[in-house]
Protein backbone atom coordinates (compact mmCIF):
# COMPACT_ATOMS: atom_id res chain seq x y z
CA UNK A 1 0.00 0.00 0.00
CA UNK A 2 1.49 3.36 -1.03
CA UNK A 3 1.26 6.62 0.87
CA UNK A 4 -0.84 8.04 -1.94
CA UNK A 5 -3.62 5.57 -1.20
CA UNK A 6 -4.33 7.34 2.09
CA UNK A 7 -4.76 10.62 0.25
CA UNK A 8 -7.17 8.86 -2.12
CA UNK A 9 -9.31 7.98 0.90
CA UNK A 10 -9.35 11.63 1.96
CA UNK A 11 -10.36 12.57 -1.57
CA UNK A 12 -13.30 10.16 -1.36
CA UNK A 13 -14.32 11.80 1.93
CA UNK A 14 -14.19 15.23 0.28
CA UNK A 15 -16.34 13.96 -2.61
CA UNK A 16 -18.90 12.57 -0.15
CA UNK A 17 -19.06 15.87 1.76
CA UNK A 18 -19.44 17.83 -1.47
CA UNK A 19 -22.33 15.62 -2.61
CA UNK A 20 -24.07 15.98 0.75
CA UNK A 21 -23.85 19.75 0.54
CA UNK A 22 -24.83 20.17 -3.11
CA UNK A 23 -27.40 17.47 -3.87
CA UNK A 24 -29.60 17.08 -0.80
CA UNK A 25 -29.44 13.29 -1.22
CA UNK A 26 -29.72 11.18 1.95
CA UNK A 27 -26.38 10.84 3.68
CA UNK A 28 -26.50 7.07 3.80
CA UNK A 29 -27.13 6.91 0.03
CA UNK A 30 -24.18 9.22 -0.66
CA UNK A 31 -21.86 7.19 1.58
CA UNK A 32 -22.89 3.87 0.08
CA UNK A 33 -22.56 5.21 -3.48
CA UNK A 34 -19.11 6.71 -2.87
CA UNK A 35 -18.07 3.52 -1.05
CA UNK A 36 -19.04 1.42 -4.06
CA UNK A 37 -17.03 3.60 -6.43
CA UNK A 38 -14.11 3.65 -4.00
CA UNK A 39 -14.16 -0.14 -3.61
CA UNK A 40 -14.02 -0.61 -7.38
CA UNK A 41 -11.16 1.88 -7.64
CA UNK A 42 -9.29 0.30 -4.72
CA UNK A 43 -9.52 -3.19 -6.18
CA UNK A 44 -8.44 -1.94 -9.59
CA UNK A 45 -5.43 -0.07 -8.17
CA UNK A 46 -4.45 -2.92 -5.88
CA UNK A 47 -4.81 -0.79 -2.74
CA UNK A 48 -6.52 -3.73 -1.01
CA UNK A 49 -7.93 -7.13 -1.92
CA UNK A 50 -11.35 -8.72 -1.71
CA UNK A 51 -10.64 -10.13 1.75
CA UNK A 52 -11.12 -6.65 3.22
CA UNK A 53 -14.60 -6.33 1.77
CA UNK A 54 -15.51 -9.83 2.94
CA UNK A 55 -15.11 -8.60 6.51
CA UNK A 56 -17.88 -6.02 6.06
CA UNK A 57 -20.86 -8.30 6.91
CA UNK A 58 -19.19 -9.38 10.16
CA UNK A 59 -18.50 -5.78 11.15
CA UNK A 60 -22.13 -4.83 10.54
CA UNK A 61 -23.45 -7.85 12.45
CA UNK A 62 -21.14 -7.03 15.34
CA UNK A 63 -22.44 -3.47 15.46
CA UNK A 64 -26.07 -4.54 15.32
CA UNK A 65 -25.51 -6.89 18.25
CA UNK A 66 -24.28 -3.99 20.39
CA UNK A 67 -26.48 -3.24 23.43
CA UNK A 68 -26.42 0.50 22.71
CA UNK A 69 -28.41 0.02 19.50
CA UNK A 70 -31.36 -0.97 21.63
CA UNK A 71 -31.36 2.63 22.83
CA UNK A 72 -31.73 3.96 19.27
CA UNK A 73 -35.21 2.54 18.84
CA UNK A 74 -36.22 3.46 22.40
CA UNK A 75 -35.11 7.07 22.05
CA UNK A 76 -36.87 7.26 18.68
CA UNK A 77 -40.14 6.14 20.30
CA UNK A 78 -39.68 8.61 23.17
CA UNK A 79 -39.05 11.46 20.75
CA UNK A 80 -42.07 10.54 18.65
CA UNK A 81 -44.30 10.40 21.72
CA UNK A 82 -43.11 13.79 22.93
CA UNK A 83 -43.76 15.28 19.51
CA UNK A 84 -47.25 13.83 19.14
CA UNK A 85 -48.64 13.99 22.67
CA UNK A 86 -49.68 17.17 24.46
CA UNK A 87 -47.24 16.55 27.31
CA UNK A 88 -44.80 19.27 26.24
CA UNK A 89 -47.61 21.79 25.90
CA UNK A 90 -48.92 21.01 29.40
CA UNK A 91 -45.40 21.30 30.80
CA UNK A 92 -44.73 24.66 29.17
CA UNK A 93 -48.05 26.24 30.13
CA UNK A 94 -47.88 24.89 33.67
CA UNK A 95 -44.31 26.12 34.17
CA UNK A 96 -45.14 29.51 32.68
CA UNK A 97 -48.16 30.05 34.95
CA UNK A 98 -46.24 28.80 37.98
CA UNK A 99 -43.23 31.04 37.33
CA UNK A 100 -45.43 34.02 36.53
CA UNK A 101 -46.40 34.19 40.21
CA UNK A 102 -42.74 34.91 41.05
CA UNK A 103 -41.29 36.72 38.00
CA UNK A 104 -44.02 37.48 35.47
CA UNK A 105 -41.79 39.39 33.05
CA UNK A 106 -39.36 36.50 32.47
CA UNK A 107 -41.74 33.58 33.09
CA UNK A 108 -42.24 32.64 29.43
CA UNK A 109 -38.51 32.54 28.59
CA UNK A 110 -37.54 30.59 31.71
CA UNK A 111 -40.43 28.14 31.25
CA UNK A 112 -39.40 27.44 27.66
CA UNK A 113 -35.77 26.83 28.55
CA UNK A 114 -36.76 24.63 31.50
CA UNK A 115 -38.94 22.62 29.10
CA UNK A 116 -35.94 22.23 26.79
CA UNK A 117 -33.84 20.97 29.71
CA UNK A 118 -36.48 18.36 30.59
CA UNK A 119 -36.95 17.18 27.01
CA UNK A 120 -33.29 17.31 25.92
CA UNK A 121 -32.21 13.95 27.36
CA UNK A 122 -35.42 12.24 26.23
CA UNK A 123 -35.63 13.24 22.56
CA UNK A 124 -33.91 11.27 19.84
CA UNK A 125 -32.06 14.12 18.15
CA UNK A 126 -31.47 17.86 18.06
CA UNK A 127 -34.01 18.20 15.27
CA UNK A 128 -36.72 16.41 17.26
CA UNK A 129 -36.10 18.59 20.33
CA UNK A 130 -36.11 21.75 18.25
CA UNK A 131 -39.36 20.93 16.44
CA UNK A 132 -41.08 20.11 19.75
CA UNK A 133 -39.91 23.42 21.25
CA UNK A 134 -40.97 25.38 18.15
CA UNK A 135 -44.53 24.00 18.45
CA UNK A 136 -44.80 24.61 22.19
CA UNK A 137 -42.50 27.27 23.65
CA UNK A 138 -42.03 28.99 20.28
CA UNK A 139 -45.76 29.54 19.82
CA UNK A 140 -46.08 30.60 23.45
CA UNK A 141 -43.28 33.16 23.02
CA UNK A 142 -45.06 34.50 19.95
CA UNK A 143 -48.25 35.01 21.99
CA UNK A 144 -46.17 36.75 24.65
CA UNK A 145 -44.96 39.26 22.09
CA UNK A 146 -41.31 38.20 21.74
CA UNK A 147 -39.74 39.37 18.50
CA UNK A 148 -39.05 36.83 15.77
CA UNK A 149 -35.23 37.05 16.09
CA UNK A 150 -35.37 36.46 19.85
CA UNK A 151 -37.78 33.53 19.43
CA UNK A 152 -35.50 31.99 16.82
CA UNK A 153 -32.42 32.38 19.01
CA UNK A 154 -34.17 30.90 22.05
CA UNK A 155 -35.52 27.91 20.12
CA UNK A 156 -32.10 27.26 18.57
CA UNK A 157 -30.06 27.40 21.78
CA UNK A 158 -32.61 25.45 23.81
CA UNK A 159 -32.92 22.81 21.10
CA UNK A 160 -29.18 22.09 21.27
CA UNK A 161 -29.26 21.20 24.97
CA UNK A 162 -29.70 17.58 23.84
CA UNK A 163 -26.09 17.63 22.64
CA UNK A 164 -24.55 18.14 26.09
CA UNK A 165 -27.19 17.23 28.70
CA UNK A 166 -26.79 13.60 29.86
CA UNK A 167 -27.98 11.06 28.87
CA UNK A 168 -29.00 12.29 25.42
CA UNK A 169 -28.73 9.97 22.43
CA UNK A 170 -26.01 12.16 20.89
CA UNK A 171 -23.95 11.89 24.07
CA UNK A 172 -24.45 8.11 24.31
CA UNK A 173 -23.40 7.50 20.71
CA UNK A 174 -20.37 9.75 21.10
CA UNK A 175 -19.43 7.91 24.29
CA UNK A 176 -19.53 4.60 22.43
CA UNK A 177 -17.45 6.02 19.57
CA UNK A 178 -14.93 7.45 22.06
CA UNK A 179 -14.63 4.06 23.77
CA UNK A 180 -13.65 2.49 20.45
CA UNK A 181 -11.35 5.37 19.55
CA UNK A 182 -9.68 5.26 22.98
CA UNK A 183 -9.05 1.53 22.60
CA UNK A 184 -7.37 2.15 19.25
CA UNK A 185 -5.44 5.09 20.68
CA UNK A 186 -4.09 3.03 23.60
CA UNK A 187 -3.02 0.23 21.23
CA UNK A 188 -1.39 2.81 18.99
CA UNK A 189 0.46 4.35 21.94
CA UNK A 190 1.73 0.96 23.07
CA UNK A 191 2.87 0.07 19.58
CA UNK A 192 4.76 3.34 19.16
CA UNK A 193 6.06 3.47 22.72
CA UNK A 194 4.40 6.78 23.51
CA UNK A 195 4.52 7.71 27.22
CA UNK A 196 1.49 7.99 29.45
CA UNK A 197 -1.40 7.08 27.21
CA UNK A 198 -0.78 3.34 27.16
CA UNK A 199 -1.21 3.10 30.92
CA UNK A 200 -4.56 4.86 31.03
CA UNK A 201 -7.68 2.73 31.53
CA UNK A 202 -10.19 2.70 28.71
CA UNK A 203 -12.96 5.25 29.07
CA UNK A 204 -16.55 4.06 29.39
CA UNK A 205 -19.95 5.60 28.81
CA UNK A 206 -20.43 6.44 32.49
CA UNK A 207 -17.18 8.42 32.56
CA UNK A 208 -18.33 10.64 29.70
CA UNK A 209 -21.82 11.11 31.14
CA UNK A 210 -20.31 12.29 34.40
CA UNK A 211 -17.68 14.44 32.67
CA UNK A 212 -20.30 16.40 30.74
CA UNK A 213 -22.47 17.13 33.77
CA UNK A 214 -20.73 20.20 35.22
CA UNK A 215 -20.14 22.01 31.87
CA UNK A 216 -23.76 21.31 30.92
CA UNK A 217 -25.00 22.73 34.23
CA UNK A 218 -22.81 25.84 33.90
CA UNK A 219 -23.98 26.41 30.33
CA UNK A 220 -27.67 26.02 31.17
CA UNK A 221 -27.52 28.31 34.22
CA UNK A 222 -25.66 30.93 32.21
CA UNK A 223 -28.15 30.74 29.35
CA UNK A 224 -31.01 31.12 31.83
CA UNK A 225 -29.38 34.29 33.17
CA UNK A 226 -28.93 35.66 29.63
CA UNK A 227 -32.56 34.91 28.75
CA UNK A 228 -33.81 36.61 31.92
CA UNK A 229 -31.59 39.65 31.35
CA UNK A 230 -32.74 39.94 27.72
CA UNK A 231 -36.38 39.61 28.77
CA UNK A 232 -36.10 42.49 31.24
CA UNK A 233 -34.49 44.75 28.65
CA UNK A 234 -36.60 43.89 25.62
CA UNK A 235 -39.81 45.60 24.56
CA UNK A 236 -42.61 43.23 23.72
CA UNK A 237 -44.97 43.63 20.80
CA UNK A 238 -47.93 42.91 23.10
CA UNK A 239 -48.28 43.33 26.85
CA UNK A 240 -47.28 40.35 28.96
CA UNK A 241 -50.14 38.00 29.73
CA UNK A 242 -51.39 38.37 33.31
CA UNK A 243 -50.46 34.74 33.96
CA UNK A 244 -50.26 35.34 37.70
CA UNK A 245 -54.05 35.28 37.74
CA UNK A 246 -54.31 32.20 35.51
CA UNK A 247 -54.94 29.10 37.63
CA UNK A 248 -53.29 25.82 36.72
CA UNK A 249 -55.56 23.34 35.02
CA UNK A 250 -55.93 19.83 36.35
CA UNK A 251 -53.82 18.39 33.53
CA UNK A 252 -51.09 20.96 34.15
CA UNK A 253 -51.05 20.24 37.89
CA UNK A 254 -50.73 16.49 37.34
CA UNK A 255 -48.07 16.97 34.68
CA UNK A 256 -45.96 19.29 36.84
CA UNK A 257 -46.27 17.05 39.90
CA UNK A 258 -45.25 13.85 38.09
CA UNK A 259 -43.11 14.50 35.01
CA UNK A 260 -40.25 16.71 36.33
CA UNK A 261 -39.62 14.54 39.43
CA UNK A 262 -39.61 11.37 37.32
CA UNK A 263 -37.24 12.80 34.71
CA UNK A 264 -35.01 14.28 37.42
CA UNK A 265 -34.85 10.98 39.29
CA UNK A 266 -33.92 9.10 36.12
CA UNK A 267 -31.17 11.60 35.30
CA UNK A 268 -29.70 11.38 38.81
CA UNK A 269 -29.76 7.57 38.79
CA UNK A 270 -28.13 7.47 35.36
CA UNK A 271 -25.48 10.02 36.34
CA UNK A 272 -24.64 7.98 39.47
CA UNK A 273 -24.46 4.77 37.48
CA UNK A 274 -27.37 3.11 39.25
CA UNK A 275 -29.42 2.85 36.05
CA UNK A 276 -28.05 2.23 32.57
CA UNK A 277 -29.02 4.72 29.85
CA UNK A 278 -30.83 2.00 27.93
CA UNK A 279 -32.88 1.16 31.02
CA UNK A 280 -33.65 4.85 31.53
CA UNK A 281 -34.83 5.17 27.93
CA UNK A 282 -37.02 2.08 28.31
CA UNK A 283 -38.52 3.45 31.52
CA UNK A 284 -39.28 6.80 29.90
CA UNK A 285 -40.83 5.04 26.92
CA UNK A 286 -43.16 2.94 29.08
CA UNK A 287 -44.15 5.93 31.23
CA UNK A 288 -44.99 8.01 28.15
CA UNK A 289 -47.00 5.18 26.64
CA UNK A 290 -48.89 4.79 29.92
CA UNK A 291 -49.51 8.53 30.12
CA UNK A 292 -50.79 8.57 26.55
CA UNK A 293 -53.17 5.70 27.25
CA UNK A 294 -54.46 7.10 30.55
CA UNK A 295 -55.01 10.55 29.02
CA UNK A 296 -56.79 8.95 26.06
CA UNK A 297 -54.59 10.64 23.46
CA UNK A 298 -53.12 7.44 22.05
CA UNK A 299 -56.63 6.04 21.62
CA UNK A 300 -57.49 8.73 19.10
CA UNK A 301 -57.73 7.61 15.49
CA UNK A 302 -54.37 7.46 13.81
CA UNK A 303 -52.18 8.92 16.60
CA UNK A 304 -50.53 5.66 17.62
CA UNK A 305 -49.86 4.88 13.95
CA UNK A 306 -48.25 8.31 13.55
CA UNK A 307 -46.04 7.71 16.60
CA UNK A 308 -44.90 4.33 15.28
CA UNK A 309 -44.34 5.73 11.78
CA UNK A 310 -42.15 8.54 13.18
CA UNK A 311 -40.19 6.13 15.37
CA UNK A 312 -39.66 3.65 12.53
CA UNK A 313 -38.55 6.39 10.17
CA UNK A 314 -35.96 7.76 12.61
CA UNK A 315 -34.75 4.30 13.63
CA UNK A 316 -34.42 3.20 10.01
CA UNK A 317 -32.55 6.36 9.09
CA UNK A 318 -30.10 5.91 11.99
CA UNK A 319 -29.49 2.24 11.23
CA UNK A 320 -28.99 3.00 7.53
CA UNK A 321 -26.56 5.76 8.45
CA UNK A 322 -24.69 3.44 10.82
CA UNK A 323 -24.33 0.74 8.16
CA UNK A 324 -23.24 3.27 5.52
CA UNK A 325 -20.71 4.93 7.85
CA UNK A 326 -19.31 1.51 8.84
CA UNK A 327 -18.89 0.63 5.17
CA UNK A 328 -17.20 3.92 4.37
CA UNK A 329 -14.88 3.77 7.38
CA UNK A 330 -13.80 0.22 6.42
CA UNK A 331 -12.99 1.50 2.94
CA UNK A 332 -10.92 4.35 4.38
CA UNK A 333 -8.99 1.86 6.50
CA UNK A 334 -8.40 -0.21 3.41
CA UNK A 335 -6.85 2.80 1.69
CA UNK A 336 -4.76 3.49 4.80
CA UNK A 337 -6.38 6.85 5.50
CA UNK A 338 -6.39 6.17 9.23
CA UNK A 339 -2.62 5.53 9.10
CA UNK A 340 -2.16 8.77 7.13
CA UNK A 341 -4.12 10.74 9.71
CA UNK A 342 -2.08 9.08 12.46
CA UNK A 343 1.19 10.13 10.80
CA UNK A 344 -0.04 13.69 10.36
CA UNK A 345 -1.15 13.91 13.99
CA UNK A 346 2.01 12.30 15.33
CA UNK A 347 4.03 14.88 13.40
CA UNK A 348 2.83 17.24 16.13
CA UNK A 349 4.29 14.98 18.82
CA UNK A 350 5.47 17.16 21.66
CA UNK A 351 2.59 19.55 20.97
CA UNK A 352 -0.51 17.37 21.58
CA UNK A 353 -2.71 20.37 22.34
CA UNK A 354 -2.15 21.60 18.78
CA UNK A 355 -3.39 18.27 17.51
CA UNK A 356 -6.44 18.48 19.78
CA UNK A 357 -7.14 22.00 18.52
CA UNK A 358 -6.92 20.80 14.92
CA UNK A 359 -9.37 17.96 15.59
CA UNK A 360 -11.84 20.29 17.32
CA UNK A 361 -11.57 22.69 14.37
CA UNK A 362 -12.35 19.81 11.99
CA UNK A 363 -15.40 18.85 14.05
CA UNK A 364 -16.57 22.48 14.08
CA UNK A 365 -16.23 22.77 10.29
CA UNK A 366 -17.97 19.44 9.67
CA UNK A 367 -20.86 20.45 11.97
CA UNK A 368 -21.91 22.96 9.29
CA UNK A 369 -22.68 20.17 6.80
CA UNK A 370 -23.14 17.02 8.91
CA UNK A 371 -25.64 16.07 11.57
CA UNK A 372 -24.36 14.96 14.97
CA UNK A 373 -24.97 11.29 14.15
CA UNK A 374 -23.09 11.56 10.85
CA UNK A 375 -20.16 13.21 12.61
CA UNK A 376 -20.05 10.54 15.29
CA UNK A 377 -20.26 7.61 12.90
CA UNK A 378 -17.99 9.01 10.17
CA UNK A 379 -15.48 11.59 11.43
CA UNK A 380 -14.81 10.70 15.07
CA UNK A 381 -13.44 7.17 14.34
CA UNK A 382 -10.88 8.69 11.94
CA UNK A 383 -9.56 11.73 13.82
CA UNK A 384 -9.84 10.73 17.50
CA UNK A 385 -7.50 7.69 17.89
CA UNK A 386 -4.27 9.63 17.12
CA UNK A 387 -5.30 12.35 19.59
CA UNK A 388 -6.09 9.79 22.30
CA UNK A 389 -2.73 8.12 21.70
CA UNK A 390 -1.08 11.32 22.99
CA UNK A 391 -3.73 12.73 25.34
CA UNK A 392 -5.16 9.95 27.52
CA UNK A 393 -8.08 11.87 29.07
CA UNK A 394 -10.80 10.66 26.72
CA UNK A 395 -13.72 11.85 28.89
CA UNK A 396 -12.35 15.41 28.90
CA UNK A 397 -11.79 15.36 25.13
CA UNK A 398 -15.33 13.99 24.58
CA UNK A 399 -16.77 16.88 26.61
CA UNK A 400 -14.82 19.38 24.50
CA UNK A 401 -16.10 17.67 21.35
CA UNK A 402 -19.70 17.94 22.58
CA UNK A 403 -19.32 21.67 23.26
CA UNK A 404 -17.74 22.20 19.83
CA UNK A 405 -20.61 20.31 18.16
CA UNK A 406 -23.10 22.49 20.00
CA UNK A 407 -21.30 25.62 18.81
CA UNK A 408 -21.27 24.34 15.24
CA UNK A 409 -25.04 23.87 15.30
CA UNK A 410 -25.54 27.51 16.39
CA UNK A 411 -22.94 29.47 14.42
CA UNK A 412 -24.34 31.67 11.62
CA UNK A 413 -24.99 31.32 8.78
CA UNK A 414 -25.06 27.51 8.32
CA UNK A 415 -25.57 26.15 11.82
CA UNK A 416 -28.03 23.26 11.66
CA UNK A 417 -30.11 24.38 14.66
CA UNK A 418 -30.07 28.00 13.48
CA UNK A 419 -31.28 27.13 9.98
CA UNK A 420 -34.01 24.82 11.30
CA UNK A 421 -35.19 27.34 13.91
CA UNK A 422 -35.42 30.12 11.29
CA UNK A 423 -37.46 27.83 9.08
CA UNK A 424 -39.95 27.22 11.91
CA UNK A 425 -40.41 30.94 12.70
CA UNK A 426 -43.15 32.93 10.95
CA UNK A 427 -42.35 35.46 9.64
CA UNK A 428 -38.79 34.34 8.98
CA UNK A 429 -36.44 36.82 10.67
CA UNK A 430 -33.38 38.30 8.95
CA UNK A 431 -30.15 36.44 9.63
CA UNK A 432 -28.34 39.50 10.95
CA UNK A 433 -30.98 40.10 13.63
CA UNK A 434 -30.90 36.45 14.70
CA UNK A 435 -27.09 36.52 14.86
CA UNK A 436 -27.23 39.55 17.17
CA UNK A 437 -29.74 37.78 19.42
CA UNK A 438 -27.52 34.67 19.47
CA UNK A 439 -24.31 36.56 20.24
CA UNK A 440 -24.48 36.47 24.08
CA UNK A 441 -25.39 32.78 24.11
CA UNK A 442 -22.49 31.94 21.80
CA UNK A 443 -20.15 34.07 23.91
CA UNK A 444 -21.07 32.11 27.03
CA UNK A 445 -20.68 28.81 25.15
CA UNK A 446 -17.17 29.88 24.08
CA UNK A 447 -16.40 30.81 27.69
CA UNK A 448 -17.54 27.41 29.01
CA UNK A 449 -15.52 25.67 26.28
CA UNK A 450 -12.41 27.69 27.18
CA UNK A 451 -12.90 26.96 30.89
CA UNK A 452 -13.30 23.22 30.27
CA UNK A 453 -10.18 23.23 28.10
CA UNK A 454 -8.14 25.19 30.65
CA UNK A 455 -9.32 23.18 33.69
CA UNK A 456 -9.80 19.51 32.80
CA UNK A 457 -10.53 18.87 36.48
CA UNK A 458 -13.99 20.35 35.87
CA UNK A 459 -14.84 17.14 33.99
CA UNK A 460 -13.38 14.83 36.66
CA UNK A 461 -15.03 15.84 39.92
CA UNK A 462 -18.00 13.45 39.84
CA UNK A 463 -15.94 10.44 38.77
CA UNK A 464 -13.24 11.24 41.33
CA UNK A 465 -15.87 11.56 44.06
CA UNK A 466 -17.40 8.20 43.11
CA UNK A 467 -13.98 6.51 43.05
CA UNK A 468 -13.06 8.08 46.39
CA UNK A 469 -16.30 6.85 47.94
CA UNK A 470 -15.70 3.36 46.57
CA UNK A 471 -12.09 3.26 47.83
CA UNK A 472 -13.21 4.49 51.25
CA UNK A 473 -15.37 1.46 51.88
CA UNK A 474 -14.00 -0.98 54.43
CA UNK A 475 -12.79 -4.31 52.99
CA UNK A 476 -14.87 -7.38 53.70
CA UNK A 477 -13.83 -9.48 56.66
CA UNK A 478 -11.88 -12.65 55.58
CA UNK A 479 -14.22 -14.91 57.54
CA UNK A 480 -17.19 -13.29 55.80
CA UNK A 481 -15.54 -13.88 52.43
CA UNK A 482 -14.90 -17.55 53.30
CA UNK A 483 -18.48 -17.99 54.47
CA UNK A 484 -19.83 -16.33 51.31
CA UNK A 485 -17.70 -18.59 49.09
CA UNK A 486 -18.98 -21.71 50.92
CA UNK A 487 -22.56 -20.54 50.47
CA UNK A 488 -22.02 -19.92 46.76
CA UNK A 489 -20.26 -23.26 46.14
CA UNK A 490 -22.44 -26.07 44.73
CA UNK A 491 -23.17 -29.04 47.03
CA UNK A 492 -20.81 -32.00 46.63
CA UNK A 493 -21.88 -34.81 44.37
CA UNK A 494 -22.51 -38.02 46.41
CA UNK A 495 -21.14 -40.05 43.52
CA UNK A 496 -17.71 -38.58 44.16
CA UNK A 497 -17.60 -40.07 47.62
CA UNK A 498 -16.89 -36.73 49.25
CA UNK A 499 -18.91 -36.13 52.42
CA UNK A 500 -20.86 -32.91 52.60
CA UNK A 501 -19.67 -30.32 55.07
CA UNK A 502 -22.05 -28.89 57.59
CA UNK A 503 -23.21 -25.39 57.13
CA UNK A 504 -21.83 -22.99 59.72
Amino acid sequence: MSAGDGWLGLALLAVALALMMSTGWPTYAVLLGVSTLGAVAGLALGAFDMALLQNLPWRIVGLLEHDLLQALALYAVVGALLNRLALAQHLYEGLRRLLARIAPRVAAEIAGMALGLLLAPMNGSVGASLLTLARTAGEGWAREGLSAPRRTALVAVTGTLGVIVPPSLVLLLLADAMLRAHTEGVNMARGLGLPGAAAERIVNTQDILQAALLPAAALFVGWLAIAAWSARRARRAVPATPAAREPLTRAQRWTLSIVPPVIGSLLVLIALGRVRPVEGAATACMLLLGWGLVSGQLLRAGLLRQVLDDAMALTGALYALLVAATTFSLLLRGFGTDALVMRLMLALQGHPMLGLGAVLAILLACAFVLDAFELIFLVVPIVMPPVLAQLPDAAWIATLALLVLQAGFLLPPFGYALVLARGQTVPRPPLRAVALALAPYLALLALVLAAAMAWPVSTHWLRDAAEAAASGQAPMDPEAVDRLMREMAPPPDPADGVPATESP
